[in-house]
């Protein structure tokens, strides 16, 4: 086993990672990355078809971000934004909100503004900046509110502290911390795949394409929103995360699911906070009618709060940003000894590093050579992806944009999920791991999460490594349906 390896078993505890199982092997262990590569301490090279947990945008080691940092290291690296201002943040805070602004043509003109940026440090901190401001917000601006409520989705995963947690519900992650958290509702995910009022049979298709539904889904939504307002007792805000949810299991919307959810809540007078932690910065993909960065623009929707990260540093460092408008930003305007002041903040909070990071990763998003760029490789991957339907444990292909959700099942034509004794997802990584190709499962789904510097060629190896790990490792796999 390589020095570092053993360092690692001896002292590092791993997030979301059952150790015992960890300390039973030889881990992979990082030491450098160019482009779409990976290289290990032993010499290995390996694809990254997740992006490094979906954060890393444009390839490890891009020279734009690199001579970014390399020049903003040249005058300093972090200085406090309590009570100072500094350069980059400035400047990335405007061009944050230049960005967040709905593209010209929307149906509706009448949405929120998002003109103010409050920084923290990853999607957690994002959200529970939106929680607490949207939380305080409601109780000063409207009439006897005195304990606010929220919606959010089922399935939802919103982070890790513990008022994120609280919008959370995958039982999975957020059972063991029960206790500490505040109650919030939730309502059906949109999945298609496994809803139980879409009643058409399996086909070698995304499920989204030949459901058979009334948007029951949707009438849920409706329902819970119109039983709040009967008991007195209405909705702060509802918390979704456009388009597509992460750690659900890359569980994608249908279309005109968010637009009409928002639409519900608008009706109510709830907030909506967006979650692009994951979505944001193109993820998601663009077209000619909709060229926006953001998921939730796909459907004209505007949120009142825009959470980002992940991506925010084109995934070189830990940053994160809280959008909202003048209306909420003015609620805790006052005097000194009123004690309105937003009570909250981050060490490292607009960080200069982080900031000159993100500034240079906006510029390369916004090149319309690079947009072109993440459709092409969009479509090319929509195709590489059609031969995975060959295999009989192949149940979903989810795919929004550049981010895909290949559910794994014991059979097609019952949708039949393997039991997680089984570690069907785990067998079908480490497969892929032998083969040079590094990515994550989430249970029974396999994510491919390429970077956007990603060449037709490396995703076709992509794609087929992973067909020929779940050939490998899941027993009675056979070629054709």
């Amino acid at each position: 086993m390589h020095p570092l390896a053993q360092l690692d078993h001896a002292h590092v505890w791993h997030p979301f990672t059952q150790m015992r199982d960890w300390l039973r092997q030889d881990p992979i262990v990082i030491v450098r990355g160019k482009g779409t590569t990976l290289e290990d301490a032993n010499g290995q090279v390996y694809l990254d078809a997740n992006s490094s947990i979906w954060t890393n945008l444009h390839g490890h080691q891009h020279p734009a971000i690199n001579r970014a940092i390399r020049a903003q290291l040249g005058k300093i690296a972090h200085s406090s934004a309590l009570g100072l201002a500094n350069e980059p943040a400035s400047r990335l805070a405007g061009r944050l909100v230049e960005a967040a602004q709905p593209p010209a043509g929307w149906r509706n003109p009448n949405h929120p503004r998002l003109t103010k940026v409050f920084y923290s440090d990853d999607g957690s901190t994002a959200l529970e900046v939106s929680v607490k401001l949207a939380y305080e917000f409601v109780r000063r601006s409207r009439e006897k509110t005195t304990a606010p409520r929220f919606l959010s989705i089922q399935g939802a995963y919103h982070g890790d502290t513990i008022g994120a947690v609280s919008l959370g519900h995958i039982d999975v992650f957020h059972r063991a911390y029960a206790g500490l958290l505040f109650k919030t509702d939730e309502v059906p995910s949109p999945y298609c795949y496994r809803c139980p009022y879409n009643r058409a049979k399996p086909e070698r298709a995304d499920a989204r394409t030949y459901r058979k539904c009334e948007w029951e889904c949707v009438g849920k939504v409706e329902q819970a929103f119109e039983k709040a307002a009967k008991q007195g007792k209405p909705y702060t805000a509802l918390t979704f995360e456009p388009g597509i949810q992460g750690a659900a299991g890359m569980v994608p919307q249908p279309d005109g699911w968010l637009g009409k959810v928002a639409r519900i809540a608008r009706g109510h007078r709830a907030l909506l906070i967006a979650d692009e932690v994951l979505t944001g910065f193109g993820r998601t993909g663009s077209s000619e009618t909709s060229p926006s960065l953001w998921a939730c623009h796909h459907e004209q929707v505007q949120p009142d709060f825009l959470n980002v990260a992940k991506g925010l540093t084109g995934g070189y460092l830990p940053m994160a940003a809280t959008l909202t408008t003048d209306e909420v930003f003015d609620a805790f305007l006052g005097e000194y000894e009123e004690l309105k002041t937003f009570f909250h903040g981050h060490s490292y909070t607009g960080n200069q590093l982080g900031a000159a990071a993100a500034l240079a990763s906006l510029d390369l998003l916004e090149r319309p050579a690079n947009v072109k760029k993440r459709r092409q490789l969009e479509h090319h991957l929509r195709g590489a992806l059609e031969s995975l339907w060959s295999s009989p444990h192949v149940g979903d292909i989810r795919q929004v944009g550049l981010i895909v959700g290949v559910e794994l099942v014991e059979d097609w034509r019952s949708r039949k999920s393997f039991d997680f004794r089984e570690k069907a997802g785990i067998r079908v990584v480490d497969g892929m791991a032998r083969r040079g190709v590094l990515t994550r499962h989430i249970g029974n789904t396999i994510v491919l999460m390429p970077p956007y510097c990603t060449t037709p060629s490396q995703l076709d190896q992509m794609v087929a490594t992973l067909s020929e790990s779940i050939q490998e490792a899941l027993p009675g796999t056979t070629r054709g349906i």
